[in-house]
């Protein structure tokens, strides 16, 4: 398949508006903008969320709530999938998770007890819920957290 053969061919596809061509076109004298004010104007337009001098909607409405801006989020992986991703691995570092495509480089991550754990395995990451470390400590492996939280 070659670009000249794709979807839509060129005699479907609309033409662009040429304005200014005399009244026959349609779209003459006034190149279809109306008559006079800004947007008739070469240049003239509004930024985002302006109301014409009147008070914008975003600063009209209330502040409402709390953002905590210190908030870590941290990527969710379950251990059925962090094993299932590795089988017959019996070390999982974070490099290799970040390497494998699990979770984004770099983000910290938190292993969730969802799924099963067959094998002895040692499995490093930010954090382990408590099911997790059950579940990997109960088939003879070890979770390595590595932040004190």
């Amino acid at each position: 398949m070659n670009l000249h053969e794709l979807y839509p061919f060129p005699e479907e596809r609309q033409g662009r508006k040429r304005v200014g061509r005399g009244p026959g076109s349609g779209l003459g004298g006034t190149s279809g903008r109306g008559h006079k004010g800004q947007l008739s104007r070469s240049g003239g337009k509004s930024k985002k969320g302006f109301e014409g001098g009147q008070m914008p909607l975003q600063r009209r409405l209330p502040k409402h709530g709390f953002k905590n801006h210190f908030r870590e989020e941290y990527e969710a992986l379950n251990v059925g999938r962090l094993l299932a991703a590795f089988e017959g691995k019996s070390e999982i570092t974070l490099a290799d998770i970040y390497e494998r495509g699990l979770c984004k480089k770099g983000a910290p991550v938190k292993v969730l007890g969802s799924g099963e754990v067959t094998a002895a395995v040692t499995i490093e990451a930010h954090r382990f819920s408590a099911s997790a470390i059950e579940k990997i400590s109960k088939a003879g492996g070890s979770a390595k957290a590595l932040e004190g939280k």
